[in-house]
């Protein structure tokens, strides 16, 4: 049974950072696309990273240059690291795994080719969420 956790979730003042992480058990694929995504309330699910078996990675636009995502095989850990943090990221924050392809599919999402209730589908798997609230 595949089982992913996030954690790391806080309350922040702006400009200041934190780490997501999300520890993945029960998955063996070697080949895979791991995201982060995130839900403001009353908003719409939106993409923020994604990770590949590679170690590939692709960002939204607004969190390019702030957020790095990572991966630790060994522990099987997906991370974000997140800088700079501004309120609009505001957000529940959840980790999924999916297919190899899904990663290629994100990357059109964020170049705004595609819509991502197309795209979740291809991700199987998915943890409960972590808050992050950015507030002065």
């Amino acid at each position: 049974q595949v089982q992913l956790v996030e954690s790391g979730g806080a309350s922040v003042q702006p400009g200041e950072s934190l780490r997501l992480s999300c520890q993945i058990s029960g998955f063996t694929e070697s080949f895979y696309c791991m995201g982060w995504f995130r839900q403001a309330p009353g908003k719409e699910r939106e993409g923020v990273a994604t990770i590949d078996h590679d170690g590939d990675t692709r960002y939204a636009d607004s969190v390019k240059g702030r957020f790095t995502a990572s991966q630790d095989n060994g522990k099987k850990t997906l991370y974000l690291e997140m800088n700079s943090l501004k309120p609009e990221d505001t957000a529940m924050y959840y980790c999924a795994v999916g297919t190899s392809g899904a990663c290629i599919t994100m990357g059109r999402y964020f170049a705004g080719r595609f819509n991502l209730e197309d795209i979740t589908p291809r991700f199987g798997y998915w943890g409960q969420g972590t808050q992050v609230t950015v507030s002065s």
